[in-house]
């Protein structure tokens, strides 16, 4: 199986910790994506997915005031760009993960999907 850097997109759509749901869940729809990666600082600090978005709007939080860092998973597993499809899969379902944000050399180079992975 090929490894990540073959399979990962490297257009990284980013948000603040401080942005609200609302703009976090305008941000990923406009960009056709189900994570943004929580960027503080250029440090990766949280990503934030669709199902953030639900858990939020299901306890009837206001998107429009409550911030990502809120909702967000915090530090998440990242792997590196040499990992293979069939590693990241494993790791993905026996952890259920739909993203993960992918490094090489410590830096933040892309991320890859479950979609990315069962596609190709």
């Amino acid at each position: 199986m090929p490894a990540l850097r073959e399979l990962m997109s490297m257009d990284l759509i980013s948000v603040p910790p401080t942005a609200t749901v609302a703009e976090a869940a305008q941000v990923m729809s406009l960009q056709h994506v189900g994570a943004a990666l929580v960027v503080d600082g250029g440090d990766l600090v949280g990503i934030f997915t669709e199902r953030d978005i639900v858990r939020a709007l299901a306890a009837e939080h206001d998107a429009a005031t409550h911030d990502v860092q809120e909702w967000m998973t915090k530090d998440p597993v990242t792997l590196d760009a040499d990992v293979s499809a069939q590693e990241t899969l494993a790791l993905m379902l026996a952890k259920g993960f739909r993203h993960v944000p992918v490094t090489e050399a410590g830096q933040l180079v892309g991320i890859v999907s479950m979609r990315d992975l069962t596609i190709r």
